[in-house]
């Protein structure tokens, strides 16, 4: 049984799929002669809200909540099956050294990798993201 719900899920889902869109910034942000640029809104800057966000709300999951994030990725990338939740649970209180949110936005296809996992788990990805949407 998940320890987070599916629309927490969802959320992160949908706010590392637009961390993910994000590409190299082509103008530099703080220079006051550069006009603003409607594409500029895909840059990834250093100082990046939807980057800030994302970690913001996955620190504000309560332990059991986090760990169960990453249990759902490590299960959306084939390292658990979906009948090994609970034991992909336990490895990830158990093996957690860095702060969740730091770990987890350094996974490349996270979005992907939480889909799948819920999908696996048998959640249907579109109900629940239709439902923060």
């Amino acid at each position: 049984m998940l320890e987070i719900s599916p629309e927490k899920i969802a959320h992160v889902i949908v706010k590392a799929r637009e961390y993910d869109v994000k590409v190299a910034a082509w103008n530099d942000p703080t220079d006051a002669t550069t006009e603003f640029d409607s594409d500029s809104i895909l840059e990834d800057v250093s100082n990046d809200a939807t980057r800030s966000e994302l970690a913001a709300f996955i620190l504000g999951l309560n332990d059991d909540e986090q760990a169960c994030l990453v249990a759902v990725t490590w299960i959306g990338r084939g390292s658990y099956g979906p009948d090994e939740l609970e034991e992909a649970v336990a490895m990830a209180k158990a093996e957690r050294v860095n702060r969740t949110d730091r770990y987890l936005l350094g996974i490349p296809l996270l979005a992907d990798y939480l889909e799948d996992g819920l999908d696996k788990l048998g959640y249907s990805v579109e109900e629940v993201e239709r439902d923060i949407l």
